[in-house]
């Protein structure tokens, strides 16, 4: 009996979805097949309609191109202005997202869903704005053409000659919650376009002798109808799958290619091929894998793997699917995917076995439904001379000489039950004996297979009949009613030994792709951990050597895409094969069919970007490799080494830039520092120079002269001292630390920075009680000598400042405060970063590199330095300093009077 009741997981999975669906805005896209057919006039139509139901309307951005009848819709709704974005000189309206959120409409219109922002927006691309709008609740209206489709992009500049430059990811398409196709007939846009609805004339003129030729309107509109078509079959499949609908819906033609491991199989693919192309129908290739399928020979299983090769090749979408029944596992697989038409091959297997076993055919067509089934015969001439099994010794790990000690071991097992029931034969009847050798049925069946279950079935009944059965050590039955009980002994072993046979098997089968998906996994696991390529090549050779069985190389491309070997050197390993894969993207080598004579298979790591490389592997046993599980894992594993090494090589790209980046700002605020901030004093030097030069100053203004001179030269020291400090401090502060009281350094700095605090009320406040600390005086009065500076710089005349010092446990934190107007809006730390100043357009002196100064010698001291706003008003800069163990003072000697 099927159940049919759905699944609890996906339950509480739709409940969580409908949840955040229920919080976020809804999404309509007016889809279309180019410019012109109405998209943005039917999206105004729509949205007037929703303002006369009560919806809170806006119009974020609506390009109207100048076309009087959409210009036309507008009047009634609330226009959003544009903000101005400068750019190259230029200043350039768009869409203005702070204010839409600001506004929360209830509905709001983006046109051209895919347009690029100005550079310097919040967003690169205008549907990331979209989907920031979802997110606050608003519903949006947005228009489309078919040609900005990441996925149909090279196939609309293949038609019409034209790049897109501008395009949107599928995914984004898909999740809108509704599509409206706006169709329109070549013939009607083309007569809008010369009617000047379109385009004005010079335009329209151009238009249609480059993209609006009438094919490439065709072909536009048949992607348009079909990628909408695509969207609308998606959303029946999981309409279908949600409310547990068994039945096909015949909306869409779509077959489904069982491919199996008879002689006919390539036939089967071509002629699904064919029957796909005539249906224009999409089309599946599916093998099941089933515990059956561990019997077949290697020959027969390599055409299975090379069947599902050529249906890729033709275009189908293929897929390996696990169950234990084939008939039922396709049917249920079939309905999922919403198939109309299954295509099978007709059973080669002989009458005598029809005779026990439906076939395959039989058994799809008792219980096929509303599927078509469609049958391919084989040539009658073909059969299959494949060798003997090998994968049961990769399975289980057993040998012929292990199922030959299966067989003795089953006759064993009958005399050692004999001998246990002569025991018990005075005490127990003999229908109690009978279970004895029922137990040693089932152990044999359990430890040996099908074969020595059989055979210890059929020595059971002989031997209980033989010993124990009157007339005794004769196999002839006085009594007939023995043969019903050997009967249905015979029957209830053969059954165990079957039952018992078939559950482990297929327990085998189980824990063999379970050790599959473990290597997946950890594999997987290490590789996301790993940092560099070579920690990828490291984790790919350890893993997969035991796993296959097999001596690995991996060779990745150098700047020039010229490979290098990048591991440790495999005999027989070639380059130049590694570089023809590279290049071509297709394996090569052993088991291929290019350069089948070498040694070693190729196979190219092709991750989603690009190829990263060549792993070369050597086998040492061809079934561990080249059967089809096999296989398949191999190509899984190198799938996930190319994305690991795709993901390491972008987070490289990603690191190189930041240090350029870095790079060209340090050089920018480098030349900013030399062009304005030397570059000024050294001329109001120059000038004043020139003034002293002429000799028509008094002895006043000589005394100023003097002073200005002075003043600037110290400012311009100060500039080059924090510059050539800087540079210090970047290669490694070295501490000169002595044991002394913070008294001295603070004593030193108020003197240093006396100067700058003319005009200022200082106040210092030093408990009795700190502590001696062991530091270096010249750094740490550097550091209080910038604070004090900075402190003065930025508050107005006659403004506090206050510095003070305190123990906190096992630190003394010292603070620099003042009265002024406070710290501007800044993140954290960055007001410790070089070159960064509270205002970067302030009048007034300094380049920004004195907090930056202060930051590396209390971190080198082990302190933390951080500004914060006090209140009401003012800033305050902390540091600490630890407090060790001072040590022990020398004891004066006494001396007598």
């Amino acid at each position: 009996m099927t159940d049919n009741r759905p699944d609890p997981d996906a339950l509480l999975e739709e409940l969580k979805q409908d949840e955040i669906d229920a919080r976020r805005g809804r999404l309509k896209i007016f889809f279309g097949a180019c410019a012109g057919v109405g998209k943005t006039y039917a999206m105004l139509s729509a949205a007037r309609l929703k303002q006369q139901e009560g919806v809170k309307v806006l119009v974020g951005v609506v390009e109207t191109h100048g076309r009087k009848e959409t210009e036309a819709q507008l009047d009634g709704l609330e226009l959003l202005p544009r903000k101005q974005v400068a750019y190259k000189g230029h200043s350039l309206a768009e869409f203005d997202i702070d204010q839409a959120l600001a506004r929360a409409p209830e509905l709001i219109l983006i046109d051209e869903f895919a347009h690029s922002n100005v550079p310097g927006s919040r967003h690169v691309k205008r549907w990331q704005d979209v989907e920031e709008l979802l997110a606050a609740g608003i519903d949006v209206y947005t228009t489309l053409n078919v040609q900005h489709l990441e996925s149909l992009n090279d196939v609309v500049g293949q038609i019409t000659g034209i790049v897109v430059r501008e395009t949107l990811p599928d995914h984004v398409f898909d999740q809108a919650d509704e599509v409206s196709l706006v169709d329109l007939p070549p013939d009607e846009l083309l007569s809008r376009l010369a009617a000047g609805k379109v385009y004005i004339a010079h335009q329209a003129e151009r238009a249609v002798k480059n993209f609006f030729r009438k094919g490439n309107l065709l072909a536009l509109r048949e992607l348009a109808l079909r990628r909408t078509a695509d969207r609308v079959d998606a959303q029946m499949r999981a309409y279908r799958a949600d409310q547990s609908i068994r039945p096909v819906w015949h909306a869409r033609e779509r077959l489904l290619i069982c491919v199996g491991d008879g002689p006919g199989t390539e036939k089967l693919i071509r002629a699904g091929k064919r029957l796909a192309n005539s249906l224009d129908a999409d089309w599946i290739a599916v093998f099941v894998e089933t515990p059956a399928l561990q019997k077949l020979s290697e020959a027969q299983r390599a055409r299975i793997m090379k069947g599902l090769k050529l249906a890729q090749e033709l275009g189908a979408e293929t897929t390996v699917l696990g169950g234990t029944h084939l008939a039922a596992t396709l049917l249920a697989y079939a309905r999922t995917r919403n198939v109309s038409k299954l295509v099978v091959g007709r059973s080669t297997r002989g009458r005598l076995s029809r005779i026990w076993r439906r076939s395959l055919l039989e058994d799809i067509a008792r219980h096929s439904g509303d599927v078509d089934v469609y049958v391919v015969s084989h040539e009658e001439n073909q059969h299959d001379s494949g060798a003997p099994d090998t994968f049961n010794s990769l399975l289980f790990g057993e040998a012929a000489h292990q199922r030959k000690h299966g067989y003795i071991a089953a006759a064993l097992s009958c005399l050692l039950a004999t001998g246990v029931s002569s025991l018990l034969d005075p005490y127990f009847s003999l229908v109690n004996v009978v279970m004895i050798y029922l137990l040693a049925v089932v152990l044999v069946a359990v430890r040996f297979g099908r074969g020595p279950g059989v055979l210890a079935s059929f020595l059971s009944v002989a031997v209980f009949d033989y010993f124990f059965v009157p007339p005794r050590m004769s196999l002839s039955v006085s009594d007939t009613q023995y043969l019903l009980t050997f009967g249905i002994m015979l029957a209830v072993a053969l059954i165990i030994s079957q039952l018992t046979a078939r559950l482990r098997f297929e327990a085998s089968i189980a824990t063999y792709r379970e050790r599959r998906t473990r290597a997946l996994y950890d594999l997987g696991r290490e590789l996301a951990g790993a940092l560099t390529a070579a920690q990828i090549i490291e984790t790919t050779i350890s893993r997969l050597e035991p796993l296959f069985n097999a001596r690995l190389a991996v060779f990745t491309p150098d700047s020039k895409d010229s490979l290098q070997l990048s591991s440790e050197l495999v005999a027989g390993s070639d380059t130049g094969v590694a570089q023809w894969v590279y290049d071509n993207q297709q394996p090569a080598g052993l088991g291929t069919q290019t350069l089948p004579s070498n040694v070693l298979l190729y196979l190219p790591l092709k991750a989603p970007m690009r190829t990263r490389g060549v792993l070369a592997v050597l086998p040492e046993k061809m079934d561990k490799v080249f059967l089809p599980e096999q296989q398949r894992l191999l190509e899984t594993c190198a799938a996930q080494i190319a994305l690991a090494l795709e993901r390491v090589h972008y987070v490289e790209v990603a690191q190189d830039a930041l240090v350029a980046m870095e790079s060209e700002r340090l050089r920018n605020s480098v030349l900013s520092v030399v062009s304005h901030d030397l570059r000024t004093p050294l001329t109001t030097l120059v000038g004043l120079s020139s003034l002293l030069a002429e000799g028509n100053v008094s002895s006043e203004q000589r005394q100023d002269i003097a002073n200005s001179i002075q003043d600037e030269s110290l400012r311009m020291n100060n500039l080059v001292t924090n510059l050539l400090d800087m540079a210090r401090l970047q290669s490694g502060v070295k501490l000169q630390k002595e044991w002394q009281m913070l008294d001295e350094a603070v004593g030193s700095a108020v003197r240093a920075a006396n100067r700058s605090l003319s005009g200022h009320a200082l106040s210092i406040r030093l408990p009795p009680d700190l502590p001696v600390l062991e530091y270096d005086a010249v750094l740490i009065e550097r550091v209080l000598v910038n604070l004090l500076e900075n402190a003065a710089k930025y508050t107005p005349a006659g403004s506090h400042i206050a510095l003070e010092a305190k123990r906190d446990g096992g630190k003394v934190v010292v603070c620099v405060s003042d009265d002024g107007p406070g710290l501007p809006d800044m993140q954290g730390q960055k007001l410790f970063d070089k070159f960064t100043r509270g205002n970067s357009e302030s009048s007034t002196p300094g380049v920004g590199l004195g907090l930056a100064i202060c930051r590396s010698i209390i971190e080198a001291h082990g302190g933390v330095i951080s500004a914060d706003n006090r209140l009401p008003h003012g800033a305050v800069f902390s540091f600490t300093l630890p407090a060790g163990a001072s040590p022990a003072l020398p004891q004066e000697e006494e001396f007598d009077a």
